[in-house]
């Protein structure tokens, strides 16, 4: 990139994330077509936007950085250009894309000649989808129809400081004003919409990026992100007391204790993130009923699955299979959350988190590490719906209903002795691990201390899978 750019915010960034001398920026000359109302554009170099490719530990990737040292990073005719251009090298490539966002906005001089080329790059956006991995960062302001460009991103990370993302303006929103822009802020695009998959101050938005990118396949026929395992293959791992709040289980099953967890702050019922089993990355999905704080307290307890986090498992799922990534599920929950805003859109949610698992065809694992009730075994990767290996953790729970619920149900008038009895015997006879794995619905019933163990085998085993499946354009759900 010229000097210029370099000491820009837009350039500095770019070489952070980039192994030192390897980026080569494309198309650095190119300049606004438009001079109708003569704003100086078309004398700018880049057009507020720097393009290029370059190596990331090694690793091909191609990247771009919005410039706010130039016409204020605003989005023109040709800066959508030079984006849709990079775009199609990296497909031909097979390369991930990752965007630097931080933009006024559109560049009101070209009316739709940039509106024309914003849909282009929604269209070239949407046709990498499930082709390379695309990523986006947000370090300033992105708003309106960069918003719409951002979450066509496989994932997206946002600067807790300084970065600003939205549709609809705060300001334009009733009842908001300018001063009052937290609907923008990365707090609520994390928390409360779900928009986000990471937040942190620059350094780490940057860092969190090159973790990723490590994790990820370069694209959906070659899988490089494999690396040579330096951790006990066998490991036992002290997992037992950790059911409730699955990232505890994960980090330690992970590799070296690596696991990177998506929408941490979004749908807590429902965890999602990478982590590396044998060297290889695998996807996990997995069922929380309490998140934990730095001192080991409880900070928060969940009761059920609700529709933000079955479309939150359902979407990663997605992605997992588009890229070849096997998928583990750590399955402990008893039922769906129970009120009348998740019953608006439960049943729809939860059914697209089916479609998802049932219509993956990559590796699926599944460990029952607590009380799996109701439909909710049915939802959490059944062997019915397309587990190839399930396993329960001993003691684990696994039925139709709980125990006491059910004896009342089927011995109405039984006395409190009689229905304790009861209870015991449904506990026993149809509501335990002990008994889906005496039908087969279980595969095996482990100690917690071995789940490493089995899980690596159950995937190596299952490396060269392969199905087939009905000859369709694609589902609707």
């Amino acid at each position: 990139m010229s000097n210029t750019s370099a000491n820009t915010p837009a350039g500095r960034r770019i070489d952070a994330l980039l192994d030192p001398g390897s980026f080569v920026e494309l198309a650095g000359g190119v300049t606004s077509r438009s001079t109708d109302f003569n704003d100086g554009a078309a004398k700018e170099p880049s057009d507020g936007v720097i393009t290029g490719y370059g190596l990331m530990d090694g690793r091909l990737v191609y990247i771009y950085s919005q410039n706010t040292a130039v016409m204020n990073g605003t989005v023109g005719e040709m800066h959508a250009k030079k984006i849709i251009h990079l775009y199609n090298m990296a497909m031909k490539m097979g390369a991930p894309v990752i965007g630097l966002l931080d933009s006024a906005g559109f560049r009101l001089t070209e009316a739709t000649d940039v509106l024309e080329a914003l849909s282009r790059l929604y269209f070239k956006k949407t046709m990498a989808s499930g082709v390379i991995p695309q990523i986006s960062a947000i370090f300033g302001t992105c708003g309106g129809g960069m918003a719409v460009a951002a979450s066509l991103s496989d994932f997206v990370l946002m600067d807790k400081d300084n970065g600003r993302f939205f549709l609809n303006a705060p300001n334009a929103i009733p009842g908001k004003n300018e001063s009052d822009c937290d609907l923008s802020k990365a707090d609520f695009q994390s928390a409360k919409s779900g928009n986000v998959d990471f937040v942190g101050d620059e350094s780490e938005v940057l860092g969190a990026i090159k973790q990723l990118v490590g994790m990820l396949p370069c694209n959906n026929e070659e899988n490089d992100a494999f690396e040579e395992c330096t951790d006990d293959l066998n490991r036992l791992v002290d997992v037992a007391s950790a059911a409730d709040d699955p990232a505890i289980i994960a980090y330690h099953l992970a590799d070296n204790n690596l696991f990177f967890e998506t929408k941490k702050d979004y749908a807590k019922d429902m965890m999602t993130g990478f982590m590396r089993l044998a060297g290889s990355t695998v996807g996990v999905v997995a069922n929380r009923k309490k998140v934990y704080g730095a001192d080991g307290e409880v900070t928060e307890c969940l009761d059920g699955l609700t529709p933000f986090g079955c479309y939150k498992a359902a979407t990663f799922v997605s992605f997992c299979d588009a890229f070849e990534i096997p998928v583990l599920t750590l399955s402990n929950v008893s039922g769906f959350y129970a009120c009348d805003w998740a019953e608006q859109g439960l049943a729809r949610t939860a059914a697209r988190f089916v479609s998802a698992l049932a219509n993956a065809s990559v590796p699926k694992v599944n460990v029952i590490t607590g009380k799996l009730i109701g439909s909710a075994y049915s939802i959490m990767n059944s062997k019915a719906l397309g587990a190839d290996m399930v396993y329960a953790w001993d003691g684990a729970k696994v039925g139709m209903m709980e125990a006491d619920m059910a004896a009342k149900i089927l011995n109405p008038d039984a006395s409190a002795d009689e229905l304790k009895a009861k209870e015991a015997e449904y506990a026993d006879k149809l509501s335990s691990a002990d008994a889906a794995y005496a039908r087969g619905y279980v595969d095996a019933l482990i100690d917690p201390a071995q789940t490493r163990k089995y899980i690596i085998g159950a995937f190596d085993m299952l490396m060269t899978k392969h199905e087939e499946r009905p000859f369709k354009k694609h589902g609707t759900k």
